[in-house]
């Protein structure tokens, strides 16, 4: 490691709603997690520097810049965490690490497959390097998801069969909502399948272990156009997607996101069932699993709280809950483990390359010329 007096430099690129969440986790790190190297929140990048600075002040940086580039001259920067639209993940990310600054980057890693294997190159290279890459999925630290993946590791449900999992959302139901970068395909990639598809497809290759090998699926824009700075403008992305899933074990998933679901806000519900067992979990009710393991008859409601399950340790009493913002604290802090053990963190960005191969085939499916084809499409 490159740190300068034994404190790891981090910089943050963005400070909307996702750089918001990554600064909170940084900040809190340490206070988590009391045997990992310690952070110095050093410096916040954005474009308008009187709103980047405001934002700095507020949420614990040393210092903000609007040149990301000049960031990553810096020897107090060792860690570069990519928190900006999509269109913008390669660039960065890429040039972060040829620079040797450990990189996270928000998920989708991001809009194309091109894209992604650009950065999936340079991640290789650095690694050799001994410079270390990640991708935020943070749903992969919520304790109960974390314990489900164990459940499934340890064949507690068997072989798992079926998948259900939806991710819902209504942000977008007023058609008076106005446009934004993530309803534009040249700044988001995609809509809701790229927002939230991500995390549910890379959800069911973490919980299952298993690749998605085949998908068939369909995209629909409800509101094909948003009011915008100079008037009505065309939506270029989907506000929904449905798909059929299937994985290299065998699994059959369904799956179904939007963004236009009237009364969810944000509701991750997953499913899985097997041969021996089942497990269920709501992210509105994110302390909570739900088993049926070992041969069980009916489904028990676990509070996932106790010190022996994932990442509880080092909070509070049992029963004491946490929330969505500790996820992020969870993936700053495996990060910073990786790097201390000299071990590569996960999902990597081959995990994130893997998801958006997996969203492309979906998109590909749902094209008008593919709708009378029945045949799956092969994730490729």
């Amino acid at each position: 490691m490159s740190e300068i007096d034994g404190v790891l430099g981090v910089a943050v690129i963005g400070y909307a709603f996702m750089g918001r969440a990554h600064s909170d986790a940084w900040r809190t790190v340490g206070a988590f997690r009391a045997d990992l190297p310690l952070v110095r929140q050093q410096v916040l990048v954005g474009r308008d520097a009187t709103e980047v600075d405001r934002a700095a002040r507020r949420l614990g940086w040393a210092e903000s810049s609007t040149d990301w580039r000049s960031v990553l001259e810096r020897p107090d920067v060792d860690v570069v965490d990519v928190c900006v639209p999509g269109h913008l993940h390669a660039e960065i990310a890429v040039a972060a690490l040829e620079a040797g600054k450990h990189v996270i980057v928000e998920k989708p890693l991001a809009n194309t497959i091109v894209e992604a294997e650009k950065m999936v190159d340079a991640a290789r290279i650095a690694r050799g390097r001994g410079v270390r890459s990640m991708v935020g999925f943070n749903y992969r630290r919520v304790p109960a998801l974390a314990l489900a993946r164990r459940h499934v590791a340890d064949g507690r449900i068997g072989e798992v069969r079926q998948v259900r999992i939806s991710y819902l959302q209504d942000w977008l139901v007023d058609e008076r909502a106005p446009m934004s970068w993530r309803l534009r395909r040249e700044s988001a990639g995609s809509g809701a399948l790229g927002d939230l598809g991500s995390h549910a497809v890379d959800q069911v290759r973490f919980l299952l272990g298993q690749d998605v090998t085949e998908v068939s699926g369909s995209t629909h824009t409800f509101v094909t156009q948003r009011p915008g700075e100079h008037g009505a403008e065309d939506v270029s992305v989907d506000d929904a997607a449905w798909a059929t899933l299937r994985t290299s074990g065998g699994a059959v998933v369904s799956l179904e996101v939007s963004r236009m679901a009237t009364g969810r806000k944000n509701s991750l519900r997953i499913e899985v069932f097997g041969s021996r067992g089942s497990l269920g979990f709501d992210l509105e009710s994110l302390n909570e699993l739900w088993t049926c393991l070992d041969g069980a008859e009916f489904p028990t409601r676990v509070l996932v709280t106790e010190p022996d399950q994932p990442y509880l340790d080092g909070w509070w009493p049992p029963g004491h809950v946490l929330g969505w913002d500790h996820t992020f604290t969870h993936q700053a802090a495996d990060f910073l483990r990786a790097v201390a053990d000299g071990d590569d963190p996960t999902p990597s960005f081959e995990d994130g390359l893997a998801v958006q191969q997996v969203l492309e085939a979906i998109e590909r499916s749902g094209t008008p010329q593919n709708t009378s084809d029945a045949r799956p499409e092969v994730v490729r």
